[in-house]
Parts: C-alpha cells; sequence; structure tokens
C-alpha cells in the first residue's frame, strides 16, 4: 500500500508532561496515531504525526493553544527485509527525488513495515514507487 496523507507537524515546549498532554487530548477526541516520531531542541520539540482524523486533530491541538502545520507525505506499507528501504532510497535517488526525511518503524518478526516519507516531489515520487515491488 501507497498512499499521500496528511502529516502533522506539532510544536512543544521540551518539557517533561508536554507529549504526555498532547497525547491525552487526542485521545479524548477519538484520535488515533498511527506514526510518530520527534526531533529536539534547546527549548522545543517538533512532533511529526499521522493520524487517522487529521481535522480533528488541528482543530484539537489549536484549542489548546499549540502550533500545527499540516503537509503531504507518503505512507508505505512494505516488506520488513533487508534491503526494502535501499530499493526506495535507489530508485527516488535514480528519479532525482530527494527525501527530505523519513521514520519508519515495525516489529521484528513482522513481515510488513511502516515508512512515513517525505519527498521533494510527491507526484513523481508516487509515480516511481508505484512501480516497485514491495
Amino acid at each position: 500500500m501507497i498512499q499521500v496523507t496528511s502529516q502533522l507537524a506539532i510544536f512543544l515546549a521540551n518539557k517533561p508532561g508536554a507529549l504526555a498532554h498532547l497525547c491525552e487530548a487526542l485521545a479524548k477526541a477519538k484520535v488515533n496515531i498511527f506514526a510518530l516520531a520527534t526531533s529536539d531542541t534547546v527549548d522545543h520539540n517538533v512532533i511529526r504525526m499521522v493520524v487517522d482524523k487529521p481535522k480533528t486533530a488541528i482543530r484539537v491541538l489549536e484549542d489548546h493553544n499549540t502550533i500545527v502545520v499540516e503537509s503531504d507525505i507518503i505512507m508505505i506499507e512494505g516488506s520488513n527485509k533487508p534491503g526494502s528501504l535501499a530499493n526506495i532510497a535507489n530508485a527516488l535517488a535514480a528519479a532525482k527525488i530527494n527525501i527530505e526525511y523519513a521514520y519508519c518503524a515495525t516489529l521484528p518478526n513482522a513481515k510488513r513495515g511502516l515508512l512515513i516519507l517525505r519527498a521533494s516531489r510527491i507526484d513523481k515520487a508516487l509515480k516511481v514507487l508505484n512501480g516497485l515491488d514491495m
């Protein structure tokens, strides 16, 4: 499965409980988190998150005075085997498409994994990725 979906970039204070508060607010609104990555700086964290109801999540976050930015990313469910990410990265590089960032997770024994990828040209990246065996 390869699809374009929304990702939320959320700017939180870099302090204990900030992420817990955010996750509690989303849970209360029945928003499910599919993928999450954090990147910290001295005074704040940038949380990248893919959720099942991005519009609801944005409303909840803005109601809590949280800065949130929505952008398109590619979500890929692919094989969990050595070389899978290399194949994706090589195919995009050959097409002159930059991977601006990516994050993924899978259980060690799972046959499939989930990759979140921000590409410089999403439309062109989709065409390239749909031609791969994943």
